[in-house]
Parts: structure tokens; sequence; C-alpha cells
């Protein structure tokens, strides 16, 4: 089993700053690409924030360059979401996800937490 706990969120003022981990634990044998998702109040989509490979490449949503970074950790299986400037629109559930083995071999599955509640407002 792949375990995923997300930490770091919370409420903010509009043009703060937050940043969230994500620990992935258990039978873990590899891990690809990891990433942050969220969900907005009354949306049922979730948008993908941003994405991070096991060589450190990054993408973000247009919506957040510049003013999030992701960075990761592979000898902690980490991945964290530093957030500047948040902004009232930002306020949303925020997932880890990641793309892992759990053992040698087998294929890449998603895994993803329970998420952590961002909000933004004054």
């Amino acid at each position: 089993q792949v375990q995923l706990v997300e930490s770091g969120g919370g409420l903010v003022q509009p043009g703060g700053s937050l940043r969230l981990s994500c620990r992935a634990s258990g039978s873990i044998f590899s891990i690809d690409n990891m990433g942050w998702y969220r969900q907005a109040p009354g949306k049922q989509r979730e948008e993908a924030v941003a994405s991070i490979t096991s060589l450190g490449t990054a993408a973000y949503a247009e919506s957040v360059k510049g003013r999030f970074t992701i960075s990761r950790d592979n000898t902690k299986n980490t991945v964290d979401l530093q957030m500047n400037i948040l902004k009232p629109e930002d306020t949303a559930v925020y997932y880890c996800r990641i793309s892992a083995q759990v053992s040698r071999g087998s294929h890449y599955e998603y895994y993803g937490g329970q998420g952590t509640q961002v909000t933004v407002s004054s």
C-alpha cells in the first residue's frame, strides 16, 4: 500500500504565502511524476497545478506560473509546493498525486492523498 499525507494548508490573506508538503510512504519501489492538483469550491473538475518529474523538470498551470514553485526530495519521497502572492481564486482543496511502482517491474500506478484546504481571504 502507498499512503500520501499532505500538510501545510490553512487560511491566508491575499498576497500571502503558504507551503504545502506531501510525504509518500509504504511499499514504494520507485516514484516517477509527483504533482499537485486542486478542486475549487463548487467546481467538479480538478485542476492540475504543478508537476515535477523524477529528474526535476517542473510544469505549471498558467494561472500559477511565477507564483508557485514545486520541488521534491527523492531521498524522502516528498513533494512541496511553495505558493506565493496568493489570490482568492487559489482557494481550493489541494491534493498530492504521484505515479509510483510498488516493486521492480510492476506497472506505475497513480496514488493520491486526502487533500489539504487552502483558503485565501481577507
